[in-house]
């Protein structure tokens, strides 16, 4: 009797993992960044406010324009190879058999055991098979343009209304060190939570995550203040 393993792998994660921690880092780094250098040249509160607003919404429709573009970019190259393993199957499939249990031996098995497995594999699937073994397309990672685009824009703004909360109840003599103090720590909860479901080391995903997070709010605080008291 087979035995089927159900282990939850991964890499299972990765496709809205990535948009996700992606959305929801840029949301923190731009929104909090933006908000930093406006209020950093003496504007006025309502001015942040609305600043950090308006760059809620155009961050996050620009995060999903931007993932699902690059995303059906990926997906169309994926459909154009499948669409071509297709053809050569038609074609000459004996000779795709041969590829893939040369595929199979490669990777270790005795010849006959690999010419084996690829005659049963075709013989369930032959595209899937190919598409898997050859290709690299599996369901699992395969692209997916709508998922990317809703992820990365939901997540921006889930993000960016962190440090829009700060402005919204934050005093207006303390903003700037309330905003970066606060996107600072969200950007390390982040971090940590994006190495923990990735499997990844915790103390380096937060501390890359926030040192990039502290540069940009830093730069664009400079260029706040120098513009305010210059312009």
């Amino acid at each position: 009797m087979p035995v089927f393993h159900r282990e939850r792998h991964r890499t299972q994660h990765i496709g809205w993992l990535r948009a996700a921690v992606l959305g929801a880092n840029d949301g923190i780094v731009s929104t909090a960044s933006l908000v930093v250098g406006v209020a950093a040249s003496n504007a006025t509160h309502n001015a942040v406010l609305v600043a950090g607003v308006a760059g809620l919404v155009a961050g996050a429709m620009s995060m999903a324009a931007g993932e699902y573009v690059s995303v059906s970019s990926q997906s169309d190259t994926e459909q154009a190879d499948i669409e071509r393993e297709r053809t050569e199957l038609e074609a000459d499939a004996e000779y795709e058999k041969k590829e893939l249990a040369g595929i199979y031996v490669e990777r270790g098995l005795e010849p006959a055991l690999a010419q084996q497995v690829a005659e049963q594999l075709m013989t369930k699937d032959a595209l899937a098979a190919h598409a898997r073994d050859e290709l690299g397309i599996s369901e699992t990672i395969s692209a997916q343009p709508v998922q990317a685009a809703l992820t990365s824009a939901a997540t921006f703004a889930v993000g960016a209304a962190l440090p829009l909360l700060v402005v919204v109840i934050a005093p207006a003599a303390g903003l700037v060190l309330l905003v970066s103090i606060t996107s600072l720590f969200f950007l390390a909860l982040l971090g940590a939570l994006a190495a923990y479901t990735g499997g990844a080391r915790i103390l380096i995903g937060t501390i890359r995550v926030t040192f990039w997070g502290a540069l940009a709010m830093a730069l664009t605080a400079g260029v706040g203040a120098l513009f305010g008291t210059t312009v």
